[in-house]
């Protein structure tokens, strides 16, 4: 006999033996009585054996009637009378309901002359089916995008199951809760998911009183870019510096924003791309947030500090690299390179050399110092500096390769380029051309370029 069957057989023993003996005088003579009742552990929707032993202080009770009765949860129903034979046993053929409360039984001796009534309750002890659980849908999402995973959970005969199923994501080593739902009676549910980066999942079935928990195996879903990846010469050198990818887009489109600059963003300017004596300052400058396609073809979010009268300008700009999927490498503040004494700010060879795109700096010149740069007025945005390098008095910057190479999405070496020709229709001049191909002045509407000392015919960046 199994744990769950002994407990229940203990307790209608302990039930009958509690019942109290009727008042009058001919019942409180009768012989107590002791009925017991047992079934084997069982899969619920189907039919298990009701073994039933009546007798009166060891001694079997033959043929007495014994009502058997079910809770339906409102009522008791009469499921049959059984008659003991002789040696005080009978049996009754009873269903199994998937529900504990409804496998409420009671079995009741109405007595006689000389034996005592009694009635106990037993609960038919339930045995979980084994079940499966499985997760399916599709194997790739487009970033931004939602997909359906749809859960099913069933027993091992195929027998849909409703009930309660956690989805779970696998996040940095260990599974992680993302939501739970309830299948349907047809044992299914779909969930709506968003990934935004390469995900597994699972699926875990919490378990019921008649099916067992269980859990699927992995799903995996890549997610791929919704831009066109830059696609680079395989000889092309990668940048010196590896940057973090920039958080995602927010907001639809480009969604420029524009605003005066936060005392945490001037504490980090301060000392790096700003000290005292530049032509600029705090109230002259804004920040410009902006999206942009990276070279993955994923859309991030960059920022830049230029100059309060040009940025307008600059986020137009930007916008139509954005709507023609003109990608950025990355657009990180400048500051975030911290203090270069070679260029007396923030430092821009490291900038360059991580294919930064940046805009104001209060620096000198790259490789003439003393020399102030323009993009000390703010007014001055560089451009995938990687594969657009600059010819300083020292040579190229940042590397040697790509100055005799163009591409027709990221390095412009004609006037015709499709980036040139968006600059230019924002007021943007490509002062240098091909000496400094990633530099670009911005003109404000009926402004001028800004002159700068010793910057006349000079190449200064």
């Amino acid at each position: 006999m199994d744990l769950a069957a002994l407990i229940a057989l203990l307790v209608a023993v302990l039930v009958a033996a509690l019942l109290p003996i009727a008042a009058s005088g001919s019942a409180a003579a009768a012989t107590p009585t002791t009925l017991l009742v047992s079934a084997p552990a069982s899969y619920a929707d189907r039919d298990t054996t009701l073994s039933l032993a009546l007798d009166a202080s060891g001694v079997p009770i033959g043929e007495a009637p014994v009502v058997v009765e079910r809770w339906d949860g409102a009522a008791w129903q009469v499921l049959g009378p059984v008659v003991t034979d002789l040696a005080g046993a009978a049996s009754l053929t009873v269903p199994v309901d998937r529900s504990p409360a409804r496998n409420l039984l009671r079995a009741s001796y109405a007595g006689d002359e000389t034996n005592a009534p009694v009635s106990v309750q037993y609960v038919l002890p339930l045995q979980a089916l084994p079940t499966s659980t499985t997760i399916t849908g599709p194997t790739s999402v487009i970033d931004e995008q939602s997909v359906y995973l749809g859960l099913t959970w069933k027993t091992s005969e195929g027998t849909p199951v409703a009930g309660r199923v956690t989805l779970q994501q696998y996040v940095d080593g260990a599974w992680r809760w993302v939501t739970t739902v309830s299948t349907s009676a047809a044992g299914f549910v779909n969930v709506r998911v968003a990934p935004r980066v390469d995900s597994r999942w699972r699926a875990v079935s919490l378990g019921a009183p008649w099916a067992a928990r269980s859990v699927s195996t992995t799903h995996v879903i890549d997610n791929l870019p919704s831009g066109v990846p830059v696609a680079l010469p395989a000889t092309a050198p990668r940048p010196r510096i590896a940057l973090p990818a920039q958080p995602r887009a927010r907001g639809a489109g480009p969604n420029p924003i524009i605003s005066r600059l936060s005392d945490g963003v001037w504490r980090s300017m301060v000392g790096r791309s700003w000290h005292r004596g530049c032509p600029v300052g705090r109230s002259g400058l804004r920040m410009l947030r902006i999206n942009y396609w990276d070279y993955s073809g994923y859309r991030r979010r960059g920022e830049i500090v230029a100059g309060a009268v040009v940025i307008r300008q600059m986020a137009r700009a930007l916008s139509d690299m954005y709507a023609a999927k003109l990608p950025i490498r990355s657009m990180y503040r400048v500051d975030r390179f911290g203090w270069s004494r070679r260029v007396n700010g923030a430092d821009d060879y490291a900038s360059m050399a991580a294919g930064n795109t940046s805009a104001f700096n209060c620096r000198w010149v790259v490789g003439r110092p003393g020399v102030r740069s323009p993009h000390s007025y703010g007014r001055s945005l560089d451009l995938n500096t990687w594969e657009n390098p600059y010819r300083s008095r020292l040579g190229w910057v940042p590397n040697s390769w790509w100055p005799r190479r163009s591409h027709p999405r990221v390095a412009w070496r004609s006037r015709t380029h499709p980036v040139v020709r968006i600059m230019a229709r924002h007021g943007l001049r490509w002062s240098y051309a091909t000496s400094d191909s990633q530099h670009f002045d911005a003109v404000p509407r009926g402004g001028r370029v800004i002159v700068v000392p010793g910057c006349g015919v000079a190449v200064c960046d």
